[in-house]
C-alpha cells in the first residue's frame, strides 16, 4: 500500500510561512526553505530586540537629559545626584520628555535641586 501524505496540512503550513514573509527581498519571500530560515531568524531578532529596545530608549533619555542639563550649567551625573539627594522621585523617561517638550518645567526642576 502506498504511503499516505497529508498534502493539505503541509501545504497550509508552507503557505502560512510564505504569507508571513511577504515583502521580503528576492528568494526570501517565495522559496520555501529560504523563507522559513529567514522567518525563523527574524523571530530570534524580534526576541533579542524587545530587550535591546529598552536599553536604547534609556540611553536616548540620558542623552536628552544631559543636553538639557548642560544648557542649565549642570552635567547629567550632577543633576541625577542632586535629584536623588533632594528626594525628587522622577524617572528618566519623564525628565527627558520635560527637557524636550516643556523646557520651562525642566528649568524649574533644575532650579529646585541646585
Amino acid at each position: 500500500m502506498p504511503r499516505s501524505v497529508n498534502h493539505v496540512a503541509s501545504r497550509n503550513r508552507r503557505k502560512k510561512v510564505l504569507k508571513l514573509t511577504r515583502g521580503y527581498y528576492g528568494a526570501r519571500k517565495n522559496v520555501w526553505t529560504v523563507a522559513k530560515n529567514t522567518w525563523e531568524k527574524g523571530l530570534t531578532y524580534a526576541f533579542r530586540d524587545r530587550r535591546a529596545k529598552k536599553r536604547n530608549f534609556r540611553a536616548l533619555w540620558i542623552q536628552r537629559i544631559n543636553a538639557a542639563a548642560r544648557l542649565e550649567g549642570m552635567s547629567y551625573s550632577r543633576l541625577m545626584g542632586a535629584l536623588h539627594k533632594n528626594g525628587v522621585e522622577i524617572n528618566r523617561k519623564v525628565l527627558a520628555d520635560l527637557a524636550m517638550n516643556h523646557p520651562e518645567a525642566f528649568k524649574a526642576i533644575v532650579a529646585k535641586v541646585k
